[in-house]
Formats: structure tokens, sequence, C-alpha cells
């Protein structure tokens, strides 16, 4: 009987202690409900500095769907990409940047808003040997940032940007033109290294693909083509550190006899299929 009642009176305890922290979670969730936009953003903030970004995304999240017209709405939208952002969603944290700039153009956010959403795809650019769809986004983005806001002190990060962004796209066509002469396809590495020159003529890769192009044309035995490559080389890149060798390329060209009109055709037939 004794132990019965000691039973009975262990499950009483329980359920009333079970009972106060419900009651107590129940108020404390009550609270977290009704607290005013000011007091919901601070906490969100507090949470965004704790590096707590999952809760401060989701705090930020109600602040823009139940005070959509509240003076702190579109910062707590501008934070909402932040929170993706450091997170390292860097898809996520582009479409939160991009809702800030639809929704909400004449805020003072919008400007950083496009420069992230920009650095997002940045952040997604993978090495030159693979697919650069996110490269070409990036860039995109980058110029797009410049043309709506010319005079923010960020266009110049955004140039730098652009500037790398674009020295991998040219890299990775010169190196597809390198491939194509392993291959003895030369008239598609020629039509390669044509592309970094003309798109990509102010990076690194323009003069490579400069000396490629004369190079490329004395392995097609296309002596007067190749002489007039290697001058354009000279010509275009003066203090190039490629000038040793396309000085040793020029003697190569130049000891080969120069094509006659008979040889120049039977080389056109042969070469047709490079």
């Amino acid at each position: 009987m004794t132990e019965r009642r000691s039973a009975l009176c262990y499950t009483l305890v329980a359920i009333a202690v079970s009972a106060f922290w419900l009651v107590s979670g129940c108020s404390a969730s009550r609270e977290i409900e009704q607290l005013t936009v000011v007091k919901r953003f601070e906490r969100a903030l507090s949470l965004f500095k704790e590096e707590n970004y999952l809760e401060a995304y989701e705090e930020f999240r109600i602040v823009t769907l139940q005070y959509q017209g509240s003076a702190v709405a579109d910062e707590a939208q501008y934070l909402m990409g932040e929170c993706r952002f450091r997170r390292e969603e860097y898809v996520l944290a582009a479409y939160e940047y991009d809702v800030l700039n639809r929704t909400m153009p004449t805020s003072k956010y919008v400007p950083q808003a496009r420069y992230q959403r920009a650095f997002c795809y940045y952040k997604l650019s993978p090495s030159y040997h693979l697919d650069q769809n996110y490269t070409r986004q990036a860039i995109d983005e980058f110029q797009s940032f410049i043309e709506y806001h010319p005079t923010d002190s960020l266009v110049v990060q955004a140039e730098v940007k652009i500037s790398e962004l674009n020295s991998k796209l040219a890299l990775k066509t010169y190196e597809n033109g390198i491939i194509y002469i392993r291959m003895e396809y030369y008239k598609s590495a020629l039509s390669s290294f044509d592309y970094v020159l003309e798109k990509y003529h102010d990076t690194p890769y323009a003069e490579q693909a400069q000396f490629k192009k004369a190079e490329v044309q004395l392995l097609r035995n296309r002596v007067n083509e190749a002489k007039t490559e290697i001058e354009k080389f000279f010509s275009k890149y003066p203090n190039s550190l490629l000038k040793a060798d396309a000085e040793q390329l020029q003697k190569k060209i130049l000891s080969r006899p120069p094509q006659k009109p008979s040889e120049k055709a039977k080389s056109t037939i042969s070469s047709s299929g490079r």
C-alpha cells in the first residue's frame, strides 16, 4: 500500500513539473509572438551578431512578412540575404538580395544588395576547366551593379572582379586552343585564339594567344601567315615576357622558304580538315 502511494506521489509530481514547464513554454512563446516590430528586429539582430544565422533568418523573415511597411523591413530583407550568404548558401542568398532589389527599389540597401548578389555568383564561379555559367552570370551582375550605381564606392571592386572573371574565361578558351593543337585540329585552335584576342584582349592570355597563332600557322606550313602573325605579336606586345620565345619562333619562320602558289593550294587542301 505504501509503495502504491509513493508511486502515485511521484506521478503527481512529474505531472505538476511537466505542466509547469508547458505553461512556462507557452507563456514564453506568447511573449515572443507579441513582440513589437522593433523588439522583433532587435531580437533578430542579436541572433545575427551571435552568428546564429538560421534563427536570425527566421526572425527577419517574420519582420518582412508581418511588418512589410515598417521602417526596418528593407534592412530585415537585406539581412536575410546576409544570413544565407554567411551560411555559404549562395544561390539562396542571391535570391534574397534580388527580392529586396525588386520589391523595395528605393531602399538605401539596394546598391549593397545588388553588389552582394553579384558576389554570390562570384563565389559560385568554379575552376576554369569546369562549366562557367556562374562566372558569366557574375560578370553580368557586376556590370549591372556598375550601370545602376556608377558612383558607388564598390564600383572599383566590381571592376576588379569583372577583370578577374574575364581572365578565367580567357584561360578556359586559351586552354581549349592548346588542346586542339595537341589533337592537330589547327583551324579549331586558331578559332579559340581569335576568340581570346577579340573578346578578352585586355587579359594576360591575349598575347599568349597571338603567339600561339603564329606557331599554329607554322605547324600548318602557312609560312606567310605565320610571318604576319609573329609580326603582329611584336607590334602589339613589344615588352612581352614571351619576347625571347617569339624571337626564336620568328627565326624558325624565316628559315622556311616562302610558299609558292602551287604549294599554297596543296597546303590548303591538306589542312582543310585542320
